[in-house]
């Protein structure tokens, strides 16, 4: 059974600095997580764990993170390395973090739905999620009950809507599927096409994902030098019409 959120663990006692009142930074600004709606990060097997990079910014402005960690990447080490890089003490960082984990896409459906409860006790900011859909992709879990696991999480997401909370989604699970573009308009048709090597059903999970966020932000190696950049794909806000945009020139460190 999924666990409540945690606090992570502090290094020492600290004074903390008055929380900042600046809000969230706007959507579609790349390195920055949404003040509202739904961001989805994909495009490379490591994307689960590069979540920390966006970390600083919030931290460092006093807001608050709840991780809802399917990929079990969470790093406190990497946190602490991430603080000191700002002269912060770590544990100052860590008192504005609770964690869960999910070791089953049972729980991390239980943890979605359980969003509304866990910010009651603990006012988050912006809720981070890992692994979705990748733990519906379990080859022990039935298409089936895996699909409808699936819905109950993006009825989980769509309902946290109205909160004052923005939500970023890192996915994995965008390596099986078929090119983004060709996938929402087979979404869209309601056709689907068997690939090799596709996991039945599941193949359309990420499609659905994409389709239900506002924003979509896609990890890419750039040829040149080897870095990641990350290249915006889908910005949209409710009533309006989705339009494309490109961020390639941002660069991201190797974590």
């Amino acid at each position: 059974m999924a666990s409540d959120p945690i606090p992570v663990a502090l290094a020492a006692p600290v004074v903390l600095s008055p929380p900042s009142t600046s809000p969230l930074p706007a959507p579609g600004k790349p390195w920055a997580l949404p003040r509202a709606g739904l961001a989805v990060f994909y495009g490379r097997p490591e994307t689960p764990r590069l979540f920390h990079y966006f970390l600083p910014r919030l931290l460092a402005e006093g807001k608050r993170v709840l991780c809802l960690d399917g990929a079990n990447r969470f790093d406190p080490l990497l946190i602490a390395r991430l603080a000191r890089q700002r002269g912060i003490a770590a544990a100052e960082f860590n008192r504005g973090i609770r964690v869960a984990r999910a070791f089953t896409c049972f729980q991390l459906t239980e943890l979605l739905v359980r969003v509304p409860r866990f910010v009651e006790k603990f006012a988050a900011d912006a809720l981070i999620v890992t692994a979705l859909p990748d733990l519906y992709f379990d080859e022990d879990v039935r298409d089936r009950e895996a699909g409808v696991a699936f819905r109950h999480a993006l009825d989980a997401l769509r309902a946290l809507a109205p909160l004052p909370l923005g939500v970023a989604v890192f996915s994995g699970g965008a390596s099986l599927e078929a090119p983004l573009e060709t996938s929402l308009e087979t979404s869209r048709s309601g056709l689907s096409r068997p690939r090799p090597g596709d996991p039945g059903p599941r193949r359309a999970m990420f499609t659905q994902l994409a389709a239900q966020a506002t924003e979509l932000w896609r990890f890419a190696l750039d040829g040149e030098d080897g870095k990641l950049r990350l290249i915006g794909e889908k910005n949209c806000s409710p009533g309006l019409q989705t339009r494309g945009f490109s961020a390639a020139n941002r660069q991201i460190p190797r974590l």
